[in-house]
């Protein structure tokens, strides 16, 4: 995906002003005509209402009506001008709005009066890129406020944050939102409160800070929500969206944007409107998807022209080069990144220069101008103001240019300063769910550097960086790297793991150019070259979709059979019969069971022999997932054998009709009971609840069973759940989230989460799948037992019964587990993979 694109330090599709407004009208100058109002200010209380909601045709309908009955220079005629002027602004018609404003001379000793003119006529100015103008306006209004504290003067500060924005003082800029934060709150400004919020917010994009502009956009939302300001709203959800994006959330960036964008356009606000498009079109870049995001970027960049938006017509341009240089379409990708560089240069934004800059320096590189490349990139990289996601993506591109040129040892370097960039700005992430994402960052980084060091036949070191980039958060979070990863990876001794663990280890990487496999034994590390990490996704996604609606066995499922010769084929000579195999996957393998893979038994010599039978891997060896390698290595401080206590939860009462009662869920609970005769803690029925797990210390447990439905989170997955019983009356006390489940440390031996989708449905880019079987393992459990799909009630009654049976009889957990789907694959009823292969273990050794 693209990082460390720099847009605007300012967008005016992301600051909202409370004097502004949207319309969709030409320049209305009031004139004496229309029958008088018997009560002005009802009427004006109505329309400014209706601009605060969006109403923006009714407000500037009303404002135009009262404005011709009025003397041109009474007090009401000054009021409803300038909520015209309003309207004209917001929607972008920014030299009609100020024509407006300045149709009659100012009044005379009524500062009242002026200083919402003269901050109105300051903001227009300053998206209209005319910085001298509006800080000549905003002075003359910050000299009125001087005098007296009048109502509007908070709003002074907002667009004087606004212009030092535009003008790179951040640190003037916050200190103007500040001020006008703390007016709004001091006189009970809700609206003021909100904006100033916004533009705090966004101050924290422009600086990175990007956990802290989720924090203050979302508070800014939740305020615009209460007041019903839905003028507000689409700002605050776009840079909530565009926090995301920065922190490698695309599903949810997207969705934010595609939201921010319908509301802005249902209110009439074209210029928000082509910026969430742009937005849009950023996150289709991200995902590939090329033709969408070029048809956003056309729609967005017409918008914003007609309108005359300085700022976003830059931002569609550096865009639109970015999407060209992605064709290979050099030619436009060179012009479109000129005129945003000019446009750039013709404001006086240094800031804007440094990204069509850099596109310009990837240009040079593509047409093997290599020494203006190289000099464009180390400009980038140095400039004072480089934002720090525009810096590691100058170093990465500085990385592949030396590589391109055979300079391998100053591409070696280029690539962990890159990397060191970018692990420093990921210390300043807070919140674990950005953590999680925020790696999807580097992974074209990541991906780049191993495949850089494979191609130099630096194989061990490959693997060390490929698993230092494997569930950092996880890792981090159980205390087996420490937090801070500038300085690289420590050391790796991949095959004593593979000799603590018994096994083979088969680790993978899903590439962009090429992907790999790093089959480990206690012996030795063989490496495989693999096809494209795409290749494979497809392969797997058509595999998964089959398991769900046919006996692929029965089928010869062409797919199931190539994904066992891909992946696992080139390592074959590797693996004895009955092996343990410890995967540790990557991408969309993070979705497949490997169990499922069909392999070809040896071919008949005899000349007229029938066709070859397949079978299941799950047949000839004995399978774990682990999510890194660091994470299978982790050994129990103070490991010694305890005592089988048991803690189940299940058999919920139905919170609602969605979470239906399982009917075979008290069977599998007395069944999975029955293999424990002493140490037991039972929550069933209304007793199964999440506060009664959570207070159930569940620490003291060395085996943990859920029987219960689970919810996977797509867009946030520690918001994956399993449904319990209601705590009480509020609507989701009933659901455990993986986020509180990751704060209730553990020590147990299993956890067992007999639920759907409870392994997770999203995998993160250095991260690995995340839902429940995740928060388990991050909470301190050894073995987590999950599902990947749908699960049938009966069958997993039969499975887990034989599961615990083995486990009484010593088994391990991946033993038995095996043991328990291997007597569904061999009976009748649930051979079908559907019942038996959702459920996957999740290991780590000791």
């Amino acid at each position: 995906m693209l990082v460390g694109q720099q847009r605007g330090a300012i967008r005016s599709g992301h600051i909202v002003r409370p004097e502004l407004a949207m319309g969709t009208s030409l320049l209305l100058v009031c004139v004496l005509a229309c029958s008088r109002h018997d009560n002005p200010q009802a009427v004006y209380d109505r329309a400014s209402k209706a601009l605060l909601h969006g109403d923006l045709k009714q407000a500037q309908d009303e404002a135009h009506r009262e404005c011709q009955w009025f003397s041109s220079n009474s007090d009401w005629a000054w009021k409803f001008r300038t909520l015209e002027a309003r309207a004209e602004i917001h929607q972008g018609l920014y030299a009609d709005g100020l024509r407006l404003l300045r149709s009659v001379p100012l009044p005379p000793n009524r500062p009242d009066l002026v200083i919402p003119v003269l901050t109105l006529a300051g903001a227009a100015n300053v998206y209209m890129q005319d910085f001298p103008e509006a800080e000549g306006s905003l002075n003359d209004a910050a000299k009125l406020c001087g005098i007296s504290a009048w109502a509007s003067c908070g709003y002074v500060s907002l667009v004087r944050g606004n212009l030092a924005t535009e003008l790179n003082q951040p640190e003037s800029a916050e200190r103007f939102y500040e001020s006008s934060l703390a007016f709004a709150r001091s006189h009970g400004d809700s609206f003021l409160e909100s904006d100033s919020l916004l533009d705090l917010g966004n101050e924290s994009l422009a600086e990175g800070r990007f956990d802290e502009a989720i924090d203050r956009s979302e508070a800014a939302f939740q305020i615009a929500k209460a007041i019903d300001a839905r003028r507000l709203e689409p700002a605050a959800e776009g840079n909530i969206g565009w926090a995301y994006y920065k922190l490698g959330d695309l599903s949810k960036a997207l969705g934010l944007f595609l939201e921010a964008g319908k509301l802005a356009s249902e209110l009439g606000d074209f210029d928000d409107q082509g910026a969430w498009l742009m937005d849009a079109a950023y996150v289709y870049m991200g995902v590939g998807k090329v033709e969408l995001a070029a048809q956003s970027l056309r729609e967005a960049l017409g918008i914003e022209q007609h309108i005359n938006s300085n700022e976003n017509v830059y931002n569609a341009l550096r865009a639109l080069a970015r999407l060209s240089l992605m064709k290979g379409d050099l030619a436009n990708a060179s012009q479109y990144s000129q005129q945003a560089l000019e446009s750039a240069q013709k404001r006086g934004n240094h800031l804007d220069e440094l990204y069509p800059m850099l596109l310009q320096g990837q240009i040079a590189g593509r047409r093997g101008n290599t020494a203006e490349a190289e000099m464009t990139f180390l400009q980038v990289e140095h400039d004072k103001i480089c934002p720090v996601f525009l810096k590691w993506e100058a170093e990465h591109s500085l990385a592949q240019l030396y590589e391109d040129e055979q300079h391998p040892d100053a591409a070696d370097d280029e690539y962990r300063t890159a990397l060191a960039t970018f692990e420093a700005a990921r210390d300043d992430v807070r919140h674990e769910d950005s953590q999680i994402s925020f790696l999807t960052n580097a992974a074209s980084v990541y991906d780049d550097y191993v495949h850089f060091l494979v191609a130099s036949k630096k194989t061990d070191d490959a693997l060390r960086w490929a698993d230092f980039s494997r569930a950092r958060t996880l890792n981090e979070g159980l205390g087996l790297v420490p937090k801070g990863g500038s300085e690289g990876p420590p050391p790796l001794d991949a095959r004593q793991i593979a000799r603590s663990a018994g096994g083979t280890l088969l680790f993978y990487w899903l590439g962009k150019k090429q992907s790999y496999l790093w089959a480990i034994t206690p012996q030795k590390t063989t490496l495989f070259t693999l096809p494209p990490g795409k290749e494979i996704d497809d392969a797997v996604q058509r595999y998964r979709e089959a398991l769900k609606v046919q006996d692929v066995l029965a089928s010869a499922d062409r797919d199931g059979e190539s994904l066992y010769q891909t992946l696992v084929g080139p390592a074959r000579e590797l693996l004895k019969k009955d092996a343990k195999v410890f995967v540790i996957p990557d991408g969309s393998l993070n979705n497949l069971n490997f169990e499922t893979l069909l392999v070809s038994r040896p071919m008949l010599s005899e000349p007229n022999a029938p066709e070859p039978k397949v079978h299941y891997w799950i047949e000839d060896v004995t399978i774990a997932n682990a999510s890194s390698l660091r994470v299978l290595a982790a050994v129990r401080a103070g490991k010694q054998k305890r005592d089988r206590t048991l803690l189940i939860v299940g058999d919920s009462v139905a919170p609602n009709d969605e979470y239906r009662e399982l009917p075979l869920a008290g069977a599998q609970m007395k069944s999975v009971e029955s293999h424990f005769s002493a140490a037991k803690k039972i929550l069933t029925r209304e007793n199964a609840t999440p506060s009664a797990y959570l207070a159930s210390s569940p620490e003291q447990f060395s085996y943990i069973h859920f029987v219960a439905h689970g919810t996977a989170s797509q867009l946030s997955p520690l918001d994956s759940a399993i449904v319990l019983s209601k705590d009480n009356s509020q609507d989701n006390s009933f659901k455990l989230y993986a986020r509180d489940i990751i704060h209730e440390r553990l020590r147990a031996d299993l956890v067992t989460i007999s639920a759907c989708y409870s392994a997770g449905e999203r995998s993160y880019s250095g991260e690995g799948l995340v839902g429940l079987s995740w928060a388990f393992l991050r909470a301190g459990a050894h073995n987590v037992v999950a599902a990947l799909w749908d699960v049938s009630d009966a069958s997993t009654v039969q499975l887990m019964d034989k599961f615990y049976d083995e486990l009484n009889k010593g088994a391990s957990p991946d033993a038995a587990l095996r043991t328990a789907k291997l007597s569904l694959l061999r009976g009748r009823e649930f051979h079908n993979p559907f019942y038996w292969a959702p459920f996957q273990l999740y290991a780590r050794l000791g």
